[in-house]
Protein backbone atom coordinates (compact mmCIF):
# COMPACT_ATOMS: atom_id res chain seq x y z
CA UNK A 1 0.00 0.00 0.00
CA UNK A 2 1.39 3.92 -0.92
CA UNK A 3 2.00 5.73 2.24
CA UNK A 4 1.86 9.15 0.94
CA UNK A 5 2.66 10.58 4.18
CA UNK A 6 2.27 14.61 3.36
CA UNK A 7 5.21 16.88 3.16
CA UNK A 8 4.80 18.85 6.43
CA UNK A 9 4.80 15.69 8.40
CA UNK A 10 7.27 17.04 10.62
CA UNK A 11 6.04 17.56 14.50
CA UNK A 12 5.05 20.84 14.14
CA UNK A 13 2.69 20.14 11.39
CA UNK A 14 0.72 17.08 13.36
CA UNK A 15 0.84 19.46 16.16
CA UNK A 16 -1.07 21.94 14.27
CA UNK A 17 -3.37 18.73 12.73
CA UNK A 18 -4.18 17.76 16.06
CA UNK A 19 -5.39 21.09 16.91
CA UNK A 20 -7.25 21.95 14.13
CA UNK A 21 -8.96 18.54 14.45
CA UNK A 22 -9.81 19.27 18.17
CA UNK A 23 -11.22 22.30 17.91
CA UNK A 24 -13.38 21.60 14.01
CA UNK A 25 -14.33 18.65 16.08
CA UNK A 26 -15.77 20.80 19.11
CA UNK A 27 -16.88 23.19 16.63
CA UNK A 28 -18.77 20.69 14.36
CA UNK A 29 -20.42 18.84 17.41
CA UNK A 30 -21.91 22.21 19.53
CA UNK A 31 -23.27 23.20 15.97
CA UNK A 32 -24.89 19.66 15.35
CA UNK A 33 -26.67 20.25 18.79
CA UNK A 34 -25.94 16.07 18.86
CA UNK A 35 -24.68 15.92 22.42
CA UNK A 36 -27.54 17.58 25.10
CA UNK A 37 -26.79 20.71 26.23
CA UNK A 38 -23.60 21.33 23.93
CA UNK A 39 -23.84 24.45 21.78
CA UNK A 40 -21.50 26.04 19.47
CA UNK A 41 -21.54 28.63 22.19
CA UNK A 42 -20.67 25.92 24.58
CA UNK A 43 -17.22 25.38 22.29
CA UNK A 44 -15.34 29.14 22.30
CA UNK A 45 -13.24 28.12 24.82
CA UNK A 46 -11.92 25.56 22.85
CA UNK A 47 -12.36 27.47 19.41
CA UNK A 48 -9.99 30.50 21.49
CA UNK A 49 -7.18 28.37 23.54
CA UNK A 50 -7.07 25.28 21.15
CA UNK A 51 -8.16 26.60 17.58
CA UNK A 52 -6.89 30.49 18.33
CA UNK A 53 -3.61 30.34 20.57
CA UNK A 54 -1.90 26.56 19.99
CA UNK A 55 -3.18 27.26 15.87
CA UNK A 56 -1.24 30.13 15.90
CA UNK A 57 1.34 29.09 17.84
CA UNK A 58 1.95 26.03 15.81
CA UNK A 59 1.96 28.47 12.48
CA UNK A 60 4.64 30.41 13.48
CA UNK A 61 6.83 27.27 13.97
CA UNK A 62 6.24 26.00 11.19
CA UNK A 63 7.07 29.54 9.02
CA UNK A 64 10.07 29.15 11.25
CA UNK A 65 10.85 25.67 10.30
CA UNK A 66 10.43 26.37 6.47
CA UNK A 67 6.90 24.95 5.90
CA UNK A 68 5.07 27.81 4.34
CA UNK A 69 2.06 26.06 3.49
CA UNK A 70 1.00 25.01 7.02
CA UNK A 71 2.67 27.80 8.43
CA UNK A 72 0.58 30.07 6.79
CA UNK A 73 -2.88 27.48 7.24
CA UNK A 74 -2.10 27.24 11.25
CA UNK A 75 -1.37 31.11 11.35
CA UNK A 76 -4.24 32.38 9.96
CA UNK A 77 -6.72 29.58 10.62
CA UNK A 78 -5.45 30.29 14.68
CA UNK A 79 -6.20 33.98 14.29
CA UNK A 80 -9.49 33.50 13.08
CA UNK A 81 -10.41 30.90 15.27
CA UNK A 82 -9.52 33.43 18.07
CA UNK A 83 -11.34 36.21 16.75
CA UNK A 84 -14.26 34.04 16.11
CA UNK A 85 -14.37 32.55 19.78
CA UNK A 86 -13.49 36.51 21.67
CA UNK A 87 -16.25 38.51 19.55
CA UNK A 88 -19.47 39.20 20.66
CA UNK A 89 -21.93 38.97 17.64
CA UNK A 90 -24.62 41.40 17.44
CA UNK A 91 -26.11 40.12 14.38
CA UNK A 92 -27.15 37.23 12.23
CA UNK A 93 -25.74 39.57 9.17
CA UNK A 94 -22.72 39.89 10.99
CA UNK A 95 -21.96 36.60 11.69
CA UNK A 96 -22.65 35.69 8.17
CA UNK A 97 -20.46 38.26 6.97
CA UNK A 98 -17.52 36.71 9.52
CA UNK A 99 -18.30 32.88 8.23
CA UNK A 100 -18.23 33.94 4.95
CA UNK A 101 -14.86 35.21 5.06
CA UNK A 102 -13.79 32.59 7.11
CA UNK A 103 -14.75 29.97 4.33
CA UNK A 104 -13.19 32.12 1.92
CA UNK A 105 -10.45 31.52 3.76
CA UNK A 106 -10.63 27.95 3.59
CA UNK A 107 -11.56 27.82 -0.18
CA UNK A 108 -7.99 29.46 -0.59
CA UNK A 109 -6.16 26.83 1.50
CA UNK A 110 -8.37 23.75 -0.46
CA UNK A 111 -7.01 25.36 -3.87
CA UNK A 112 -3.74 26.09 -2.56
CA UNK A 113 -2.59 22.32 -3.55
CA UNK A 114 -0.75 20.20 -0.51
CA UNK A 115 -1.46 16.94 0.27
CA UNK A 116 -5.36 15.02 -0.39
CA UNK A 117 -5.60 15.15 3.44
CA UNK A 118 -4.82 18.85 4.03
CA UNK A 119 -7.48 19.51 0.74
CA UNK A 120 -10.04 17.66 2.01
CA UNK A 121 -9.93 18.73 5.86
CA UNK A 122 -10.11 22.50 3.97
CA UNK A 123 -12.94 21.75 1.17
CA UNK A 124 -15.27 20.13 3.70
CA UNK A 125 -14.21 23.16 6.56
CA UNK A 126 -15.41 25.59 3.38
CA UNK A 127 -18.36 23.50 2.89
CA UNK A 128 -19.20 23.98 6.82
CA UNK A 129 -18.50 27.55 7.09
CA UNK A 130 -19.97 28.45 3.75
CA UNK A 131 -23.33 26.77 5.15
CA UNK A 132 -23.28 28.22 8.37
CA UNK A 133 -22.71 31.58 6.90
CA UNK A 134 -25.91 30.99 4.63
CA UNK A 135 -27.46 29.66 8.25
CA UNK A 136 -26.73 32.88 9.90
CA UNK A 137 -28.31 35.44 7.04
CA UNK A 138 -31.10 32.90 7.20
CA UNK A 139 -31.69 32.50 10.98
CA UNK A 140 -32.01 28.65 9.90
CA UNK A 141 -30.93 26.56 12.88
CA UNK A 142 -31.82 22.98 10.22
CA UNK A 143 -28.80 24.48 7.98
CA UNK A 144 -26.70 25.34 10.84
CA UNK A 145 -26.69 21.54 12.16
CA UNK A 146 -25.69 20.58 8.49
CA UNK A 147 -22.76 22.57 8.63
CA UNK A 148 -21.79 21.22 12.16
CA UNK A 149 -21.77 17.86 10.63
CA UNK A 150 -19.31 18.96 7.70
CA UNK A 151 -16.84 20.66 10.59
CA UNK A 152 -17.51 17.24 12.45
CA UNK A 153 -16.33 15.43 8.85
CA UNK A 154 -13.42 17.90 8.34
CA UNK A 155 -12.30 17.60 11.95
CA UNK A 156 -12.28 13.53 11.59
CA UNK A 157 -10.82 14.15 8.19
CA UNK A 158 -7.87 16.07 10.25
CA UNK A 159 -7.25 13.53 13.39
CA UNK A 160 -6.30 10.96 10.67
CA UNK A 161 -4.08 13.00 8.53
CA UNK A 162 -2.22 13.35 12.15
CA UNK A 163 -2.50 10.18 13.79
CA UNK A 164 -1.33 8.90 10.09
CA UNK A 165 1.77 10.49 9.90
CA UNK A 166 2.61 10.02 13.89
CA UNK A 167 1.27 6.14 13.30
CA UNK A 168 3.18 5.89 9.73
CA UNK A 169 -0.33 4.34 8.14
CA UNK A 170 -1.01 5.12 4.76
CA UNK A 171 -2.70 8.25 3.73
CA UNK A 172 -3.58 7.45 -0.30
CA UNK A 173 -5.17 4.56 -2.09
CA UNK A 174 -3.20 2.25 -4.04
CA UNK A 175 -3.08 3.02 -7.79
CA UNK A 176 -3.69 0.77 -10.37
CA UNK A 177 -1.64 0.97 -13.28
CA UNK A 178 -4.08 0.60 -15.96
CA UNK A 179 -7.54 1.03 -15.87
CA UNK A 180 -10.31 -1.38 -14.67
CA UNK A 181 -10.07 -4.68 -16.80
CA UNK A 182 -6.99 -3.83 -18.68
CA UNK A 183 -3.83 -5.71 -18.60
CA UNK A 184 -0.64 -4.47 -18.87
CA UNK A 185 1.64 -6.74 -21.89
CA UNK A 186 4.90 -7.31 -21.49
Amino acid sequence: MDKDVFAGSGITTVAGRLALAITLLAFGLGNTAVIDGVSASDVASVAQYVGGVALFVAGLVALREGDVAGGTAFSVLGALWFTWAVTEVASGNEAGLFLLLFALVALSLTLAGGDRLGRGVYGLFFVSLLLLAVAAFAENDGLAKVSGWFAVAAGAVAWYAATAALAHWPTALPRRAAGRGVTATG
